[in-house]
């Protein structure tokens, strides 16, 4: 955790205790290999899982987003 500066690698949110259990640190993995990424806060943690960790439908929700960003305000 001290190389991510005490950070979740994904939504940089601190994971010092101060905040709540959300950003307490998960340690993430790659459920195929095994191999450890990193600490992540709960949220971030669950919303990979929940996207099944698939590159693909990430940068599809990316692209969602940014299209539709605009037409939000």
């Amino acid at each position: 955790m001290l190389s991510q500066g005490g950070e979740c690698a994904v939504c940089r949110v601190p994971m010092d205790g101060a905040h709540p259990a959300p950003s307490s640190p998960v340690v993430d993995h790659d459920h195929t290999t095994g191999k450890f990424r990193g600490l992540l806060c709960g949220h971030c943690n669950k919303a990979l899982g929940l996207f099944k960790d698939n590159t693909d439908t990430l940068l599809r929700a990316v692209k969602y987003l940014e299209r539709n960003k605009a037409e939000t305000y």
